[in-house]
């Protein structure tokens, strides 16, 4: 049951609340109101608009780095050939979708939240959002966070020598300039992400020259930019038959290049940089420039869509070069090894910080939950915290695949208690159970958020599969009642609650 967003009293009492309109939170909204039509739901949205990360960003070339028929909404098939997908086809996908089912008008945008709290007298959360300086305050049952894993104020931004004396422009991907005018400027892209990537064969088109300066190389791909064999599926069959065929396609092909490259990591080394070689011709040496140090898929692998990127390298419209930053200039910088980039332009396409919840302080009866020190329960949920779930999709496949299902169980799991007439629902860590790293990418953003991410444990169901078979099993075929989560009917009563049965739920 949607909350009508137009209503405008300070207090709300809902059964869910969902934290984030972005591809997570239109998912999770349309699942409950699918799969729990009596369950009240608001959406609280920090920005003014439908979107997340696709109307966040807004640089040059912004597009999916998945195919859009795992990025999409198993529920609403993407309608289109083109696999990888411009970031404004994305936003207006998302912002449609959440029309065609009524979602929008459950939104609150312009509010974000900035502390929630449990308590377990009332076996609610008390939610408090900033919102046009004042406070606007929700109760739930449930609380849902679908706000992403990044900061949307700022940017990671590193500490350059001397960047004080550039008399240049600097720009970081994430804060755009919408009058930005590159025509016949010479830019520096530093990183080697996935933005950098995008941005670089985008720029090429105005732009006098575009350096790609990178410290260290990462692994890249050529995907085709339309999906062929999605074509024909949509000409012969229904759209939704069509739609989940080329998803299940696509998911197997990505899971059996996952585990290739992880088993026989220097053959899958060696065959990307042979296509990459092939892609760039002899100005461009691939084993100097795509690669790195580390094996396939400790870092997730980069898209080149229709191979842009080499295409750009290729034909001198741009240039890399592997090197560090020694220092800043004036006119723009200089690398350790001696070689100065003349820039008008600088682009830092230097990567995220890691923040989970949208910011917000979680506590429990006014004890701070401290995010590092929890297990993830099921990819999902935090050991300890009550009656609260959170999106945290792939790192190694779309991120909706993980989030949909997220959402699934997230329904299962409010059907359970309702069955067990039980308030409570709530992740218990055994005492046999170690805690390791929750994500297992060497990536910078990663690594930096050590002290933020919660960790994994060493069994089941404390494991981050990072595959969607398992978490498909997880989600949609085990017991809700498995030994670690517990169902109360209320805090008081806990210690007579029976014990878990075995039943399917």
């Amino acid at each position: 049951m949607a909350f009508d967003g137009s209503q405008s009293s300070a207090m709300r009492d809902l059964d869910v609340l969902i934290v984030g309109a972005g591809l997570s939170g239109i998912d999770a909204a349309y699942r409950l109101q699918t799969e729990c039509p009596d369950k009240t739901y608001a959406i609280v949205e920090a920005r003014d608009a439908i979107g997340g990360t696709w109307d966040l960003f807004r640089y040059p070339g912004i597009r999916s780095d998945s195919d859009m028929s795992t990025l999409g909404f198993p529920f609403e098939p993407w309608d289109s050939d083109v696999s990888i997908a411009d970031g404004e086809s994305i936003r207006r996908y998302i912002q449609d979708t959440a029309a065609k089912y009524g979602i929008d008008r459950s939104i609150r945008f312009g509010h974000r939240v900035t502390k929630a709290d449990w308590c377990s007298e009332s076996s609610r959360w008390t939610v408090t959002c900033a919102t046009d300086g004042t406070e606007q305050v929700f109760t739930c049952r449930f609380l849902y966070a679908c706000s992403g894993y990044y900061d949307y104020q700022a940017g990671y931004l590193p500490s350059f020598p001397h960047v004080e004396d550039y008399q240049g422009l600097r720009v970081h991907p994430q804060h755009w300039p919408e009058d930005l005018d590159i025509t016949g400027k010479r830019i520096v892209v530093i990183g080697s992400g996935a933005t950098a990537i995008t941005l670089v064969p985008s720029l090429v088109e105005d732009a006098e020259h575009v350096t790609m300066l990178q410290r260290s190389p990462t692994f890249v791909v050529n995907l085709p930019r339309i999906d062929a064999m999605a074509g024909k599926l949509r000409r012969y069959l229904p759209k939704r038959t069509a739609g989940s065929l080329t998803r299940w396609k696509n998911i197997a092909l990505s899971m059996y290049f996952y585990q290739y490259a992880r088993r026989r990591p220097d053959d899958t080394r060696s065959k990307l940089l042979h296509f990459a070689q092939k892609q760039l011709g002899s100005g461009v040496d691939a084993a100097t420039h795509f690669n790195p140090s580390y094996k396939p898929w400790d870092q997730r692998l980069c898209i080149a869509p229709g191979g842009d990127l080499f295409r750009a390298l290729r034909k001198g419209q741009a240039s890399i070069v592997t090197d560090h930053i020694e220092r800043f200039t004036p006119t723009g910088i200089r690398t350790r090894s001696g070689q100065d980039i003349e820039a008008d332009i600088v682009v830092t396409a230097t990567g995220l910080v890691i923040q989970l919840f949208g910011g917000a302080s979680l506590s429990v009866d006014g004890e701070p939950v401290n995010t590092a020190d929890k297990l993830i329960y099921k990819g999902m949920m935090l050991d300890g915290v009550p009656n609260f779930a959170f999106a945290f999709g792939y790192t190694n496949a779309s991120w909706t695949l993980k989030c949909d299902l997220t959402a699934q169980y997230v329904c299962r799991l409010l059907k359970r208690m309702d069955k067990r007439g039980a308030n409570v629902c709530l992740p218990e860590r055994g005492e046999s159970v170690e805690p390791e790293l929750m994500v297992d990418l060497d990536a910078g953003y990663i690594q930096r958020a050590r002290g933020v991410m919660p960790q994994q444990g060493s069994e089941a169901p404390w494991r981050v599969h990072q595959n969607y078979i398992l978490d498909l099993a997880a989600t949609r075929l085990s017991r809700i009642e498995d030994g670690t989560m517990r169902l109360y009917p209320a805090s008081s009563e806990r210690k007579t609650m029976a014990a878990p049965t075995r039943e399917v739920a």
